[in-house]
């Protein structure tokens, strides 16, 4: 039976059209439609978020390589899943009014700033990306991989981080307000500086693991100066720095 697509007008016979995709099946949308998108593309335990993450902390070098040779039905679409954690962490920021500085002057307040990073937390993170991605491919360069391919996979270990600050939030809640705080952070650093490295150990298997290790942390270095100099310009810029 021929088959007229909804999508392209593309005439074709099947359960897919073959210029553009789209199912034959279009079913109309109601609360049935939305909750089974839901579940397919949210909640499904054998794609989408929940798989992602368990493969992000099981195997996640491999299984972010398998993704970017190919592999990707299962997964929940990188961008969309940093987003995603980032706009839920940046909520329990908000909602919990969390003050992750302590300031000894009492002329300086930073709630300004608290609200503003709790606001922009997912823009703020997936800011980051780039400047990940310029250490990774400045130091990984000769593995095969081009930028792009290098920018999924940092915006997967953004993912990573992500969902590792998610668990740890009851300790920034539980010392919020705290001279313990900073130490929560540095444990959130920590965590996160250890799973990046875990995960380049596995995505660059061409190599030694004792190599990836060492390129590792040349990697965040050049990260880091890639932050402080972007840092530096923005406070510049804004004028709360001047030089």
């Amino acid at each position: 039976m021929e088959i007229t697509c909804k999508n392209c007008q593309q005439h074709y016979a099947g359960n897919y059209c073959n210029n553009c995709g789209q199912p034959a099946d279009t079913h109309k949308i109601n609360a049935h439609y939305l909750w089974h998108d839901i579940q397919h593309s949210l909640l499904h335990f054998d794609a989408g978020i929940p798989y992602s993450i368990k493969q992000l902390f099981t195997r996640p070098g491999h299984s972010i390589r398998e993704f970017i040779e190919g592999k990707r039905v299962r997964h929940f679409k990188p961008l969309s899943l940093v987003t995603v954690l980032a706009a839920f962490y940046g909520f329990l920021y908000h909602y919990y009014r969390l003050n992750l500085f302590k300031v000894n002057e009492a002329d300086l307040n930073l709630n300004d700033f608290n609200e503003w990073n709790a606001t922009h937390f997912a823009w703020t993170t997936i800011a980051t990306i780039p400047l990940y991605t310029i250490g990774t491919y400045v130091v990984f360069r000769k593995q095969g991989y081009n930028f792009f391919e290098l920018f999924v996979l940092n915006t997967f270990k953004a993912s990573q981080r992500l969902f590792a600050q998610i668990l740890i939030f009851p300790l920034l809640l539980y010392f919020n307000g705290t001279p313990h705080m900073q130490e929560i952070l540095n444990l959130m650093y920590i965590i996160g500086v250890l799973l990046i490295f875990w995960t380049n150990i596995q995505f660059f298997n061409k190599i030694s693991k004792t190599k990836a290790f060492v390129l590792s942390i040349v990697s965040h270095v050049v990260f880091l100066v890639c932050f402080l100099i972007v840092m530096t310009i923005v406070l510049v810029m804004t004028g709360r720095l001047s030089l």
